[in-house]
């Protein structure tokens, strides 16, 4: 892949620079700001009863967080220590002790709770059982539970049979063990948590360079000429990254912020660990381009449109031809493609004016380096794949592929997520991430030993809803077997997916606390199995950063959960239990051995097998993906490739909208406040003066409603993109449209239209014909 190797952490310039600073009132007094000194004290009390566990894990674990890859207090970026509140608030799911085992006899009581407050309860003690009309759950052994489930897998078509592993601490060797315990099983059905967030990403740079991954480190936004971040809020989602950007500052680099909110943390930063920044705070980003939701696309059409036009008044003003013409194919149909675009429906459809668009493309094309960063803004659309891809398309253009300073990178905000598709943990790849065709089978059959399933397998959306199939059809989902996550509160249409939960016959969940998910009813039977960390994982664990470093994680002296068992050792005990006439053939000694097949299975891991201690760490695939331009496609060469601008209609009084995170991981919301905005749960992110055509003043009550459902809320004046509105995830996906998933890569549709109204015009004429009218209304227009 790359030949140059990463040198290690470099030192942060620390010097004053007053030019960076937000505010000469020290400590950001008086302004909206996250406020560290007080949540690490409140983490401190809450684990108060294991400190010295809690300070064990912090400084020997790798961070369970988001996936810069923070291992003890050090990584590989800048050298001195790091720690965040996103890492000190999933703190307390390690430290925790057992829930009071009495709290299971009163599932109603339980189901009056939200996931906050069932989080809190504590660990999940033992294995237990819940049947149809049980109020309250039944501890049973592990031989009980495994072996029901063994016997209900024996009893279904594998095509019935579905698996799925969310990102909370999982490890490499977890995802690996499950993805070759669901082939032994003869199923396809597995998927784990990219599906939902970061699929477009991988299918989008495997189409266009042949990787599935970032194709730079960290490092290189230190001193690149600019650093572009797309739908992307880092400073809230990986904090630690903020030292990052403070370090690119210092070095001349220019910060630039695609997204429809002007996000204040992306604005200005008070980075604790820095004292001249935790005293005056940091100004990150130098502009901001303010693009619709879903416009994307067309605004970067815009900027290579304006890059053709300046290419025909002097060769090689905006284009890095030499690099198109000898590492790039396409060149030529992009090129007509842009060239046809009419300006008036580029800027319609970006909500950019041809000027800023213009502002934008001189800033790259002066630009000897970029790296280009993107998160969920780009990838939860039901076209997220074509909107990773016209990034690619710009650094392609620029040159800005495999060489220092430069790259595209998609942002992971889950530790080890990365490695979940690596590890084939996907219904369509196989350990490397390698497609599920016939020469890819049968080089991991030779390794297994065993025969893997031909059929196609589904994503986990589609598994769902499969449980909705007739009793006998083939592909009817009646085993769904989830590690960690909570569907009511992922997916759109919470409703509908209760339903599928609900029509599922038997159902598996493994994890380490409850959630909603959890409580709601199988038609057979619920079972629970209680899972370790990966600080308790015999052996340790590995897990793969954002820019592919494999960090080694030891196993931690501390309490332990006494029931509790490693995720992988479940996987390989059930398939065991399924074919015991052929449970050679899944056996592990121990974790060390799993990492050595890894290592064979998938061969740009070679060197997993040498991780053993603390500090152990090795990057995949050297500094740089695609170095010197050469790609692992099939001609060595980058793909340039033409994208249409999507459809997107609405109608006067009716408002594009995304949803946003707050002060949470995931699903799992750690404030009802957050932090950097003031924001509260049922906010509603709204253009002042959008809110004040509609009479609608700050604060007041409105509801946001279209075909699929309605939220209540508050009324929050925000710098969002006219005709532009934010809710907060998971509250606002009561809002979104079931069954719709990108074309390429399954991702679900985040992103919707709906009507916004004071809530006293709502409730005025819910039970006339005129809220049924405006709704109509809109789905004529979106249809």
């Amino acid at each position: 892949m790359g030949k140059t190797k990463h040198t290690g952490p470099i030192k942060l310039d620390t010097s004053l620079t007053p030019s960076l600073w937000v505010s000469k009132v020290p400590l950001g007094l008086g302004k909206i700001k996250p406020k560290h000194i007080r949540d690490t004290l409140k983490v401190v009390w809450e684990n108060r009863d294991n400190l010295p566990y809690a300070y064990r894990i912090l400084t020997q674990g790798v961070c369970d967080g988001c996936a810069l890859g923070v291992g003890g207090l050090y990584d590989q970026t800048l050298t001195g220590p790091h720690l965040c509140t996103t890492r000190l608030n999933l703190l307390r799911l390690n430290t925790m002790p057992p829930l009071d085992p009495s709290v299971l006899e009163d599932v109603e009581a339980l189901r009056k709770l939200d996931s906050t407050a069932l989080r809190k309860l504590g660990r999940i003690p033992f294995p237990m059982s819940r049947k149809p009309g049980e109020n309250k759950f039944t501890r049973i052994s592990w031989d009980e539970a495994l072996n029901r489930i063994a016997a209900k897998i024996r009893s279904i078509n594998p095509k019935q049979l579905a698996f799925y592993l969310t990102s909370r601490g999982m490890t490499n060797e977890v995802y690996y063990t499950a993805t070759k315990a669901a082939r032994f099983l003869g199923t396809n059905n597995i998927d784990n948590a990219a599906r939902i967030c970061h699929s477009p990403s991988k299918t989008a740079l495997k189409r266009s360079l042949g990787i599935g991954a970032s194709s730079c480190s960290y490092k290189d936004w230190i001193g690149t000429d600019v650093l572009i971040f797309w739908g992307s809020v880092p400073s809230n989602n990986q904090p630690v990254s903020t030292k990052y950007m403070y370090a690119a500052k210092k070095k001349g680099t220019k910060i630039i912020l695609v997204n429809p909110y002007r996000e204040p943390s992306m604005e200005h930063y008070w980075i604790p660990s820095i004292p001249e920044s935790a005293l005056f705070g940091t100004k990150l980003v130098d502009d901001v381009y303010q693009v619709n939701i879903g416009g994307d696309i067309a605004f970067m059409n815009g900027v290579m449109k304006h890059w053709f036009e300046m290419e025909e008044k002097g060769a090689g003003s905006a284009i890095d031809h030499a690099f198109v013409r000898e590492h790039t194919n396409g060149f030529d149909e992009l090129k007509a493609h842009v060239l046809k675009q009419d300006w008036d429906l580029l800027e319609k459809s970006a909500g950019v004016s041809r000027e800023r668009m213009k502002e934008f493309a001189e800033l790259l094309a002066k630009a000897k380096s970029g790296v280009f960063v993107w998160s969920m803004g780009l990838t939860q659309h039901r076209f997220g794949t074509d909107n990773v891809t016209q990034v690619v398309n710009l650094a392609l253009l620029r040159g800005f592929i495999g060489r220092e300073h430069c790259g595209v990178m998609p942002i992971r905000g889950h530790s080890g997520v990365q490695g979940a598709g690596e590890m084939g943990a996907e219904p369509m790849s196989l350990p490397g991430g390698v497609p599920l065709d016939e020469e890819n089978i049968k080089r991991m059959e030779e390794i297994w030993s065993f025969e893997i399933p031909r059929w196609p397998g589904d994503i986990v959306g589609v598994s769902l809803e499969n449980a909705l199939l007739p009793d006998d059809h083939e592909r009817k989902t009646k085993v769904f077997y989830t590690s960690g996550g909570n569907f009511l509160e992922t997916m759109p249409d919470p409703d509908f997916v209760k339903q599928c939960l609900e029509a599922v016959e038997l159902r598996v969940h493994q994890d380490i606390i409850l959630n909603t998910s959890t409580l709601v009813d199988a038609k057979e039977e619920v079972i629970v199995l209680p899972a370790m960390t990966r600080f308790e994982q015999p052996g340790g664990g590995t897990s793969t950063s954002t820019e592919r470093m494999d960090y080694f994680s030891p196993e931690i002296k501390g309490p332990r959960i006494e029931e509790a068992r490693a995720e992988w050792q479940i996987y390989i005990d059930l398939a065991s239990r399924v074919y015991p006439e052929k449970a050679h053939l899944i056996q592990f000694k121990d974790a060390q051995a799993i990492r050595e097949e890894i290592a064979k299975a998938n061969p740009n891991y070679d060197g997993i097998q040498h991780l053993k201690k603390q500090g152990d760490v090795f990057q995949w695939g050297g500094a740089w993906l695609c170095e010197g331009g050469v790609c692992p496609t099939p001609d060595g060469r980058g793909n340039l490739i033409p994208i249409e601008i999507p459809e997107l209609r609405k109608t006067e009084g009716q408002f594009y909208v995304t949803t946003r995170r707050g002060k949470q991981f995931n699903s799992m919301i750690f404030s009802e406040r957050e932090p950097a905005t003031g924001g509260e749960r049922h906010d509603v992110f709204i253009n002042p003066e959008d809110a004040k055509k509609l009479n609608i003043e700050e604060g007041e009550a409105i509801v946001v409603y279209n075909q699929f459902g309605q939220l209540q809320g508050r009324a929050k004046y925000a710098d969002v993109r006219s005709g532009n509105i934010q809710v907060y995830w998971p509250e606002g996906n009561v809002l979104l449209e079931k069954g719709v998933y990108e074309e390429f890569a399954g991702v679900p549709e985040y992103n919707v239209t709906a009507v916004v109204e004071k809530a006293d015009t709502y409730y005025a004429h819910k039970d006339t014909r005129y809220v049924e009218k405006r709704i109509e209304d809109l789905e004529t227009e979106v249809s």
